[in-house]
Protein backbone atom coordinates (compact mmCIF):
# COMPACT_ATOMS: atom_id res chain seq x y z
CA UNK A 1 0.00 0.00 0.00
CA UNK A 2 0.97 3.70 -0.91
CA UNK A 3 -0.26 6.46 0.49
CA UNK A 4 0.88 10.33 -0.51
CA UNK A 5 0.69 13.00 2.17
CA UNK A 6 1.62 16.71 2.05
CA UNK A 7 3.14 16.85 5.70
CA UNK A 8 3.97 13.93 7.75
CA UNK A 9 4.54 13.67 11.46
CA UNK A 10 6.68 10.92 12.81
CA UNK A 11 5.50 10.31 16.35
CA UNK A 12 2.35 11.00 18.36
CA UNK A 13 3.11 12.29 21.46
CA UNK A 14 2.22 15.91 22.86
CA UNK A 15 4.85 17.78 20.09
CA UNK A 16 3.64 15.39 17.37
CA UNK A 17 0.20 15.53 17.48
CA UNK A 18 0.14 19.49 18.46
CA UNK A 19 2.53 19.23 14.81
CA UNK A 20 -0.10 17.70 13.07
CA UNK A 21 -2.98 19.31 14.76
CA UNK A 22 -1.86 22.72 14.25
CA UNK A 23 -0.34 22.09 10.41
CA UNK A 24 -3.90 21.10 9.76
CA UNK A 25 -5.48 24.22 11.24
CA UNK A 26 -3.35 25.60 8.44
CA UNK A 27 -4.77 23.86 5.48
CA UNK A 28 -2.17 21.20 5.21
CA UNK A 29 -3.39 17.39 4.22
CA UNK A 30 -1.33 15.38 7.48
CA UNK A 31 -0.86 12.09 7.84
CA UNK A 32 0.40 11.24 11.55
CA UNK A 33 2.28 8.22 12.46
CA UNK A 34 2.10 6.37 15.81
CA UNK A 35 3.47 3.10 17.40
CA UNK A 36 0.83 2.82 19.88
CA UNK A 37 -2.38 1.82 19.29
CA UNK A 38 -3.69 5.41 20.97
CA UNK A 39 -2.04 8.86 20.32
CA UNK A 40 -0.22 10.91 22.86
CA UNK A 41 2.66 9.14 23.37
CA UNK A 42 5.34 8.64 26.21
CA UNK A 43 3.66 11.41 28.31
CA UNK A 44 0.23 10.71 27.91
CA UNK A 45 0.16 7.14 28.09
CA UNK A 46 3.49 5.69 30.11
CA UNK A 47 4.96 9.05 31.63
CA UNK A 48 3.37 12.75 32.87
CA UNK A 49 -0.20 12.30 33.11
CA UNK A 50 -0.36 8.25 34.68
CA UNK A 51 2.27 9.73 36.89
CA UNK A 52 0.71 12.72 38.15
CA UNK A 53 -2.53 10.25 38.49
CA UNK A 54 -0.60 8.42 41.02
CA UNK A 55 1.11 11.55 42.73
CA UNK A 56 -2.69 12.53 43.14
CA UNK A 57 -3.07 9.66 45.23
CA UNK A 58 0.52 9.67 47.02
CA UNK A 59 -0.69 13.57 48.04
CA UNK A 60 -4.06 12.34 48.92
CA UNK A 61 -2.68 9.88 51.32
CA UNK A 62 0.03 11.76 52.69
CA UNK A 63 -1.89 14.46 53.80
CA UNK A 64 -4.73 11.89 55.62
CA UNK A 65 -1.41 11.15 57.32
CA UNK A 66 -0.40 14.45 58.63
CA UNK A 67 -3.74 15.90 59.66
CA UNK A 68 -3.27 13.69 63.28
CA UNK A 69 -1.72 16.91 64.80
CA UNK A 70 -4.62 18.77 64.16
CA UNK A 71 -7.09 16.00 65.40
CA UNK A 72 -7.92 13.79 63.00
CA UNK A 73 -7.43 10.95 62.76
CA UNK A 74 -7.73 8.43 59.56
CA UNK A 75 -7.31 4.46 59.94
CA UNK A 76 -4.72 2.84 58.15
CA UNK A 77 -6.16 2.76 54.33
CA UNK A 78 -6.59 -0.03 52.33
CA UNK A 79 -4.72 -0.09 49.16
CA UNK A 80 -6.44 -2.18 46.03
CA UNK A 81 -3.85 -2.18 43.53
CA UNK A 82 -5.98 -3.75 40.66
CA UNK A 83 -8.59 -0.91 40.91
CA UNK A 84 -5.81 1.88 41.29
CA UNK A 85 -4.43 0.97 38.03
CA UNK A 86 -7.43 0.35 36.07
CA UNK A 87 -8.19 4.56 37.70
CA UNK A 88 -5.26 5.39 36.10
CA UNK A 89 -5.50 3.98 32.95
CA UNK A 90 -8.99 5.16 32.98
CA UNK A 91 -7.38 8.86 33.03
CA UNK A 92 -5.08 8.28 30.35
CA UNK A 93 -7.87 6.34 28.03
CA UNK A 94 -9.98 9.71 28.15
CA UNK A 95 -7.44 11.50 26.60
CA UNK A 96 -6.54 9.23 24.55
CA UNK A 97 -10.05 9.05 23.05
CA UNK A 98 -10.50 13.01 23.39
CA UNK A 99 -7.30 12.95 20.82
CA UNK A 100 -9.11 10.99 18.52
CA UNK A 101 -11.81 12.58 18.55
CA UNK A 102 -9.26 16.23 17.56
CA UNK A 103 -7.41 14.36 14.67
CA UNK A 104 -10.89 13.16 13.17
CA UNK A 105 -12.09 16.55 13.04
CA UNK A 106 -9.01 17.83 11.85
CA UNK A 107 -9.25 15.15 9.04
CA UNK A 108 -5.72 13.93 9.66
CA UNK A 109 -4.86 10.55 8.57
CA UNK A 110 -3.36 8.64 11.86
CA UNK A 111 -1.03 5.48 10.41
CA UNK A 112 -0.41 3.07 13.55
CA UNK A 113 3.12 1.12 13.59
CA UNK A 114 6.79 2.24 13.71
CA UNK A 115 7.91 4.31 10.83
CA UNK A 116 11.25 4.44 9.58
CA UNK A 117 12.75 6.55 6.61
CA UNK A 118 13.70 5.02 3.13
CA UNK A 119 14.19 8.46 1.46
CA UNK A 120 14.29 11.95 1.34
CA UNK A 121 10.57 12.06 0.54
CA UNK A 122 9.67 8.16 1.93
CA UNK A 123 8.51 6.79 4.94
CA UNK A 124 8.10 2.78 5.54
CA UNK A 125 5.46 2.15 8.26
CA UNK A 126 4.95 -1.93 8.63
CA UNK A 127 3.81 -2.74 5.03
CA UNK A 128 2.86 0.52 4.29
CA UNK A 129 4.69 3.18 2.18
CA UNK A 130 3.97 7.22 2.95
CA UNK A 131 5.40 9.46 0.22
CA UNK A 132 5.58 13.21 1.96
CA UNK A 133 6.39 16.35 0.43
CA UNK A 134 7.67 17.49 4.31
CA UNK A 135 8.00 15.38 7.23
CA UNK A 136 8.49 16.63 11.50
CA UNK A 137 10.88 13.98 12.97
CA UNK A 138 8.64 13.29 16.94
CA UNK A 139 9.92 10.00 17.84
CA UNK A 140 11.24 11.12 21.70
CA UNK A 141 13.03 9.42 23.50
CA UNK A 142 13.49 6.08 26.22
CA UNK A 143 14.44 5.05 29.67
CA UNK A 144 18.61 4.93 29.65
CA UNK A 145 19.53 1.14 30.30
CA UNK A 146 22.62 -0.15 31.86
CA UNK A 147 24.08 -2.46 29.95
CA UNK A 148 25.54 -4.18 33.09
CA UNK A 149 22.52 -4.75 35.21
CA UNK A 150 20.34 -7.76 34.66
CA UNK A 151 17.68 -5.99 32.63
CA UNK A 152 15.35 -9.19 31.67
CA UNK A 153 14.73 -9.61 35.55
CA UNK A 154 10.86 -8.04 36.36
CA UNK A 155 12.67 -7.08 39.68
CA UNK A 156 14.48 -4.42 37.85
CA UNK A 157 12.12 -1.72 36.51
CA UNK A 158 12.46 1.26 34.38
CA UNK A 159 9.99 4.24 34.85
CA UNK A 160 7.28 2.41 32.46
CA UNK A 161 7.62 -0.43 34.69
CA UNK A 162 7.08 1.22 37.49
CA UNK A 163 3.89 3.20 36.70
CA UNK A 164 2.22 -0.03 35.74
CA UNK A 165 2.13 -0.56 39.33
CA UNK A 166 2.10 -4.68 39.37
CA UNK A 167 3.02 -5.03 43.24
CA UNK A 168 4.31 -2.51 46.22
CA UNK A 169 7.67 -3.80 47.27
CA UNK A 170 8.66 -3.62 50.56
CA UNK A 171 12.20 -2.79 50.08
CA UNK A 172 12.98 -0.55 46.67
CA UNK A 173 15.90 0.72 45.77
CA UNK A 174 15.84 3.86 43.14
CA UNK A 175 18.86 4.50 41.04
CA UNK A 176 18.84 8.01 40.28
CA UNK A 177 17.80 11.19 42.22
CA UNK A 178 16.20 13.06 39.21
CA UNK A 179 12.96 14.43 38.93
CA UNK A 180 11.57 10.77 37.74
CA UNK A 181 12.96 9.10 40.58
CA UNK A 182 11.69 11.09 43.29
CA UNK A 183 8.52 11.26 41.66
CA UNK A 184 8.13 7.44 41.74
CA UNK A 185 9.73 7.41 45.54
CA UNK A 186 6.92 9.53 46.14
CA UNK A 187 4.01 7.24 45.18
CA UNK A 188 5.88 4.01 46.10
CA UNK A 189 6.46 5.75 49.39
CA UNK A 190 3.16 6.44 50.16
CA UNK A 191 1.77 2.85 48.91
CA UNK A 192 4.23 1.44 51.78
CA UNK A 193 7.80 1.28 50.29
CA UNK A 194 10.95 1.25 52.17
CA UNK A 195 12.44 3.86 49.90
CA UNK A 196 15.99 3.80 49.25
CA UNK A 197 17.91 6.61 46.84
CA UNK A 198 21.44 6.37 45.61
CA UNK A 199 22.38 9.51 43.57
CA UNK A 200 25.85 9.89 42.02
CA UNK A 201 26.47 14.13 42.21
CA UNK A 202 26.43 15.53 44.81
CA UNK A 203 22.91 16.40 45.84
CA UNK A 204 19.17 15.03 44.58
CA UNK A 205 18.13 17.02 41.48
CA UNK A 206 21.35 17.94 39.92
CA UNK A 207 20.84 21.59 38.14
CA UNK A 208 18.51 22.85 40.35
CA UNK A 209 19.54 25.39 43.62
CA UNK A 210 20.57 23.28 46.43
CA UNK A 211 18.38 25.84 48.36
CA UNK A 212 15.55 24.86 46.66
CA UNK A 213 16.10 21.48 47.00
CA UNK A 214 17.10 21.33 50.49
CA UNK A 215 13.40 21.61 52.23
CA UNK A 216 12.50 18.41 49.99
CA UNK A 217 15.84 16.64 50.91
CA UNK A 218 14.92 17.20 54.99
CA UNK A 219 11.45 15.87 54.58
CA UNK A 220 12.24 12.82 52.42
CA UNK A 221 15.60 12.81 54.74
CA UNK A 222 13.04 11.65 57.26
CA UNK A 223 10.18 9.20 55.45
CA UNK A 224 12.81 6.95 53.29
CA UNK A 225 15.10 4.22 54.80
CA UNK A 226 18.43 6.19 53.27
CA UNK A 227 19.92 8.77 50.73
CA UNK A 228 23.10 7.65 49.46
CA UNK A 229 24.64 11.18 47.95
CA UNK A 230 28.45 10.87 45.70
CA UNK A 231 27.61 7.21 45.45
CA UNK A 232 27.10 4.67 42.69
CA UNK A 233 25.93 1.05 42.02
CA UNK A 234 29.06 -1.19 41.11
CA UNK A 235 26.82 -4.17 40.33
CA UNK A 236 23.23 -5.64 40.52
CA UNK A 237 23.09 -9.68 40.51
CA UNK A 238 19.44 -11.90 40.49
CA UNK A 239 19.09 -13.12 43.95
CA UNK A 240 16.46 -15.50 45.36
CA UNK A 241 15.22 -13.08 47.76
CA UNK A 242 15.50 -10.26 46.02
CA UNK A 243 18.02 -7.91 43.86
CA UNK A 244 21.34 -7.98 45.46
CA UNK A 245 23.19 -4.49 44.56
CA UNK A 246 26.59 -3.37 45.30
CA UNK A 247 27.66 -0.08 45.90
CA UNK A 248 30.68 2.22 45.59
CA UNK A 249 30.22 5.66 48.10
CA UNK A 250 31.21 6.84 51.55
CA UNK A 251 28.22 5.94 53.55
CA UNK A 252 26.57 3.59 51.27
CA UNK A 253 27.05 -0.11 52.60
CA UNK A 254 28.62 -2.48 50.68
CA UNK A 255 25.76 -4.32 49.15
CA UNK A 256 22.19 -4.94 50.55
CA UNK A 257 19.43 -6.98 48.96
CA UNK A 258 16.18 -5.36 47.49
CA UNK A 259 12.35 -6.93 46.57
CA UNK A 260 13.15 -4.47 43.51
CA UNK A 261 15.30 -2.03 41.86
CA UNK A 262 14.19 1.32 39.98
CA UNK A 263 16.30 2.56 37.04
CA UNK A 264 15.76 6.26 36.70
CA UNK A 265 19.16 7.84 35.42
CA UNK A 266 17.81 9.97 32.42
CA UNK A 267 16.45 9.36 28.98
CA UNK A 268 18.36 9.00 25.61
CA UNK A 269 16.52 10.33 22.24
CA UNK A 270 14.85 7.74 19.45
CA UNK A 271 17.01 9.70 16.74
CA UNK A 272 19.20 6.13 15.86
CA UNK A 273 15.97 4.02 15.49
CA UNK A 274 14.36 5.97 12.17
CA UNK A 275 17.12 5.69 9.90
CA UNK A 276 17.19 8.82 9.68
CA UNK A 277 21.05 8.57 7.34
CA UNK A 278 18.85 7.08 4.81
CA UNK A 279 16.40 10.46 4.40
CA UNK A 280 20.17 12.45 4.57
CA UNK A 281 19.30 13.78 7.84
CA UNK A 282 22.00 14.61 10.05
CA UNK A 283 21.67 12.20 13.80
CA UNK A 284 24.74 12.80 16.29
CA UNK A 285 26.60 9.93 18.10
CA UNK A 286 24.00 9.89 21.42
CA UNK A 287 21.03 10.01 18.69
CA UNK A 288 20.29 14.00 18.81
CA UNK A 289 19.45 15.34 15.93
CA UNK A 290 20.27 19.26 15.15
CA UNK A 291 17.95 21.85 14.45
CA UNK A 292 17.74 25.83 13.50
CA UNK A 293 15.31 27.95 15.25
CA UNK A 294 12.72 26.66 12.95
CA UNK A 295 13.16 23.23 13.80
CA UNK A 296 14.66 22.40 10.39
CA UNK A 297 17.10 19.64 10.10
CA UNK A 298 20.20 20.14 7.60
CA UNK A 299 17.34 18.52 5.07
CA UNK A 300 15.27 21.83 4.47
CA UNK A 301 11.87 19.82 4.13
CA UNK A 302 12.40 17.74 7.19
CA UNK A 303 11.93 19.05 10.90
CA UNK A 304 12.49 18.07 14.08
CA UNK A 305 10.95 18.71 17.31
CA UNK A 306 10.94 17.76 20.89
CA UNK A 307 13.36 15.27 22.77
CA UNK A 308 14.57 14.26 19.69
CA UNK A 309 16.12 17.35 19.16
CA UNK A 310 18.04 17.85 22.67
CA UNK A 311 17.46 19.00 26.57
CA UNK A 312 15.32 20.13 28.37
CA UNK A 313 13.33 16.51 27.21
CA UNK A 314 10.19 18.38 28.47
CA UNK A 315 6.75 18.18 26.42
CA UNK A 316 5.46 21.48 26.92
CA UNK A 317 8.77 22.14 25.12
CA UNK A 318 7.69 19.91 22.44
CA UNK A 319 4.44 21.49 21.78
CA UNK A 320 5.64 24.88 21.70
CA UNK A 321 8.47 23.37 19.02
CA UNK A 322 5.56 21.39 17.22
CA UNK A 323 3.86 24.23 16.57
CA UNK A 324 6.65 26.26 14.92
CA UNK A 325 7.22 23.30 12.99
CA UNK A 326 4.30 23.32 11.57
CA UNK A 327 4.17 27.46 10.89
CA UNK A 328 7.33 27.44 9.38
CA UNK A 329 5.88 24.71 7.12
CA UNK A 330 2.84 26.69 6.13
CA UNK A 331 5.02 29.63 5.04
CA UNK A 332 4.66 31.72 8.14
CA UNK A 333 7.33 33.89 9.32
CA UNK A 334 7.85 32.44 13.08
CA UNK A 335 10.94 30.55 14.97
CA UNK A 336 12.07 29.53 18.67
CA UNK A 337 11.67 32.69 20.95
CA UNK A 338 11.11 31.14 24.02
CA UNK A 339 13.45 32.72 26.81
CA UNK A 340 12.95 29.90 29.37
CA UNK A 341 11.35 26.68 29.91
CA UNK A 342 10.42 26.10 33.50
CA UNK A 343 10.90 22.35 35.14
CA UNK A 344 8.47 21.20 37.81
CA UNK A 345 9.63 17.95 39.65
CA UNK A 346 6.14 16.99 41.27
CA UNK A 347 7.76 15.75 44.65
CA UNK A 348 6.48 16.48 47.92
CA UNK A 349 6.62 19.15 48.05
CA UNK A 350 7.08 20.51 44.51
CA UNK A 351 10.03 21.97 43.39
CA UNK A 352 9.89 24.40 40.12
CA UNK A 353 12.22 26.91 38.51
CA UNK A 354 12.75 29.29 35.41
CA UNK A 355 14.84 31.50 33.91
CA UNK A 356 18.17 31.90 34.99
CA UNK A 357 19.46 29.96 38.56
CA UNK A 358 21.54 30.93 41.04
CA UNK A 359 24.29 28.40 40.23
CA UNK A 360 24.15 29.81 36.74
CA UNK A 361 23.94 33.48 37.60
CA UNK A 362 27.76 32.94 39.63
CA UNK A 363 29.51 31.09 37.00
CA UNK A 364 28.55 33.75 34.94
CA UNK A 365 29.20 36.38 36.76
CA UNK A 366 26.13 38.32 36.54
CA UNK A 367 25.37 40.92 39.29
CA UNK A 368 22.19 40.31 40.44
CA UNK A 369 19.70 40.68 43.90
CA UNK A 370 17.98 37.90 45.38
CA UNK A 371 15.29 37.38 47.69
CA UNK A 372 13.88 34.22 49.43
CA UNK A 373 10.77 34.59 51.15
CA UNK A 374 9.81 31.96 53.64
CA UNK A 375 6.49 30.22 53.20
CA UNK A 376 6.69 29.73 57.26
CA UNK A 377 6.00 33.43 57.30
CA UNK A 378 2.81 32.85 54.45
CA UNK A 379 -0.46 32.57 56.38
CA UNK A 380 -1.91 30.47 53.23
CA UNK A 381 0.71 27.98 53.71
CA UNK A 382 0.58 27.61 57.58
CA UNK A 383 -2.88 27.21 57.61
CA UNK A 384 -2.64 24.27 55.16
CA UNK A 385 0.00 22.61 57.52
CA UNK A 386 3.00 23.19 55.13
CA UNK A 387 5.67 25.85 56.40
CA UNK A 388 8.67 24.31 54.75
CA UNK A 389 8.31 26.26 51.81
CA UNK A 390 10.40 29.16 49.76
CA UNK A 391 9.76 30.98 46.93
CA UNK A 392 13.12 32.48 45.47
CA UNK A 393 13.89 35.47 43.54
CA UNK A 394 16.80 36.23 40.94
CA UNK A 395 16.83 40.20 39.43
CA UNK A 396 19.01 42.09 37.03
CA UNK A 397 21.02 44.63 39.98
CA UNK A 398 20.91 47.28 37.37
CA UNK A 399 17.65 47.53 35.76
CA UNK A 400 15.69 45.03 38.15
CA UNK A 401 14.19 42.80 35.73
CA UNK A 402 13.46 39.63 36.77
CA UNK A 403 16.39 37.01 35.40
CA UNK A 404 14.73 33.38 37.69
CA UNK A 405 13.04 32.58 40.05
CA UNK A 406 12.38 29.32 42.08
CA UNK A 407 9.39 27.45 44.55
CA UNK A 408 9.53 24.40 46.74
CA UNK A 409 6.07 23.66 48.03
CA UNK A 410 2.46 23.33 47.74
CA UNK A 411 1.18 23.89 43.94
CA UNK A 412 4.77 24.78 43.03
CA UNK A 413 4.36 24.01 39.63
CA UNK A 414 1.48 25.90 39.25
CA UNK A 415 2.65 29.16 40.99
CA UNK A 416 5.71 29.26 38.38
CA UNK A 417 3.58 30.39 35.29
CA UNK A 418 3.62 33.84 36.77
CA UNK A 419 7.02 34.10 37.11
CA UNK A 420 7.59 32.92 33.76
CA UNK A 421 4.96 35.31 32.45
CA UNK A 422 6.78 38.34 34.33
CA UNK A 423 10.61 37.11 32.19
CA UNK A 424 8.72 36.83 28.99
CA UNK A 425 7.26 40.40 29.09
CA UNK A 426 10.58 41.70 30.82
CA UNK A 427 8.85 42.90 34.04
CA UNK A 428 10.89 44.19 37.12
CA UNK A 429 10.89 43.17 40.59
CA UNK A 430 8.78 46.94 40.79
CA UNK A 431 6.08 45.29 38.39
CA UNK A 432 5.96 42.31 40.68
CA UNK A 433 5.75 44.21 43.77
CA UNK A 434 3.00 46.60 42.70
CA UNK A 435 0.90 43.40 41.54
CA UNK A 436 -2.01 43.65 44.06
CA UNK A 437 -2.14 39.60 44.89
CA UNK A 438 -4.96 38.21 46.84
CA UNK A 439 -4.41 37.23 50.68
CA UNK A 440 -4.52 34.56 51.88
CA UNK A 441 -2.61 32.54 48.82
CA UNK A 442 0.38 30.97 48.19
CA UNK A 443 0.78 33.21 44.91
CA UNK A 444 1.46 36.18 46.98
CA UNK A 445 4.75 34.87 48.09
CA UNK A 446 6.08 35.75 44.05
CA UNK A 447 4.91 39.47 45.06
CA UNK A 448 6.78 39.34 48.99
CA UNK A 449 9.67 38.13 47.38
CA UNK A 450 9.84 40.93 45.23
CA UNK A 451 8.83 43.39 48.23
CA UNK A 452 12.10 42.28 49.80
CA UNK A 453 14.07 42.99 46.76
CA UNK A 454 12.39 46.65 46.48
CA UNK A 455 12.98 47.32 50.66
CA UNK A 456 9.29 47.55 50.99
CA UNK A 457 8.44 44.20 52.68
CA UNK A 458 6.06 44.64 56.14
CA UNK A 459 5.29 40.37 56.03
CA UNK A 460 9.48 40.78 57.43
CA UNK A 461 11.58 42.64 59.33
CA UNK A 462 14.80 43.28 57.40
CA UNK A 463 17.45 45.65 58.19
CA UNK A 464 18.19 48.61 55.72
CA UNK A 465 21.63 47.99 54.43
Amino acid sequence: MQLKTQVLVLGGGPGGYTAAFRAADLGKQVTLVERYPVLGGVCLNVGCIPSKTLLHVANVLNEARELSPAGINFVEPEVNLGQLREWKNKVSSQLNTGLAALAKQRNVTVVNGTGKFVSDTQVQVESQLIEFEQAIIAVGSQPVKIPSFPNDDPRLMDSTDALNLEDIPKKLLIVGGGIIGLEMATVYNALGSKITIVEMQDQIIPGCDKDLVKPLMTKIKKDYDNIFLDTCVKSIEPATDGLKVTFEGKSAPESEVFDKVLVAVGRRPNGLLIDAGKAGVNVDERGFIPVDKQQRTNVKHIFAIGDVVGNPMLAHKATHEGKIAAEVIAGMATGWQALTIPSVAYTDPEIAWMGLTENDAKAQGIDYEKAAFPWAASGRSLSIGRKEGVTKLLSDKKTGRILGAGIVGTHAGELIAEAVLALEMGATVEDLALTVHAHPTLAETLGLSAEMIEGTITDLFIKKR
